[in-house]
């Protein structure tokens, strides 16, 4: 029997593969394409305290190996999105992760946070502080104090299980990483988009609205694997790596350098039943392999620096 389940603080899970937010919209969406109760998580599309209407159009546009957004947080804001939404996101009876930003006052995380932490329908929350297509002078998640600050307050009004999305837009990802460890996070997760841009040279304007946006898929993968692989060698909470991965050999690869599950965002665009299919591929090279569970492939990679 192969054991796919892993742990997040007090969050429990049946297998390790979850869905990254802004990439799975409300779940709904996805119902018709597979079978949403196969998943170890659903992370959901990322609240505001209030509705906003996100970046300008054009708002997407394909890269090399990826592809660039400025979505901007469009989202209908937290109350409507507990009584709109919710009712869908619990239906399959997976642990549901509700994703949280600011529109720039810290203050809005501790004020979801201690609305969320009476929902017993939400299982953990995921704080979103490297969101990078929103207007704001600094990211929390650039900086160590500030990731400090905001994860101590969040923490002080909800026992639910904190993860915190870190930036890979720092110079030191791990002292962000460590930063949220001891303000008393459950786990991070990592990384989100690169800032990055794209211009139509017969135009010669950017493709992208607001200049630049956030690079996903393949083309970020070994930056995101490396840093995962960093993360790991710091911390002690469990990291959900993300980054490009879009099958059962590239998911591999993040639980060899120390993700404890992982996230999967772009590729849900492609292949709606990418998720399960990584599920079941991971079985099949647990078993291939005769790994018993996958607490052993976490962290086994092997080098001599």
């Amino acid at each position: 029997m192969i054991d796919l389940r892993i742990n997040i603080g007090k969050l429990k899970l049946k297998n390790p593969v979850m869905v990254a937010s802004g990439t799975f919209g409300y779940a709904e969406e996805f119902r018709y394409f597979l079978d949403l109760k196969r998943l170890g998580a659903i992370v959901t599309k990322t609240v505001t305290l209030k509705p906003r209407q996100g970046n300008p159009a054009p708002r997407t546009c394909e890269t090399p190996a990826g592809m660039l957004n400025s979505i901007g947080l469009e989202n209908p804001g937290l109350e409507i999105f507990l009584r709109e939404k919710l009712p869908d996101l619990k239906k399959p009876g997976v642990p549901l992760i509700v994703s949280i930003a600011s529109e720039g006052d810290p203050q809005d995380f501790v004020i979801m946070a201690r609305r969320l932490d009476k929902i017993t329908d939400v299982q953990a929350i995921e704080l979103n502080i490297s969101c990078p297509n929103i207007k704001s002078p600094k990211l929390i998640s650039q900086g160590p104090k500030a990731t400090f600050d905001l994860v101590s307050k969040v923490r002080k009004v909800t026992k639910k299980p904190l993860i915190t999305k870190l930036s890979p837009n720092v110079t030191d990802i791990t002292e962000i990483a460590l930063a949220a460890q001891a303000a008393g996070s459950d786990g991070v997760s990592l990384i989100n988009t690169l800032t990055a841009m794209s211009i139509d040279i017969n135009t010669r304007r950017p493709k992208i609205a607001c200049v630049t946006g956030g690079l996903s898929g393949p083309a970020i993968r070994p930056i995101a694997l490396r840093m995962v692989w960093e993360v790991y060698q710091k911390i002690k909470i469990p990291i959900i790596g993300m980054g490009g991965i879009m099958d059962t050999p590239s998911a591999l690869e993040f639980f060899i350098a120390g993700a404890t599950c992982v996230s999967i965002g772009t590729a849900n665009f492609i292949n709606p039943e990418a998720t399960v299919e990584i599920i079941s591929g991971i079985k099949e090279y647990l078993q291939k392999n005769k790994i018993s569970s996958i607490r052993e492939l976490i962290g086994s990679l092997e080098c001599k620096i």
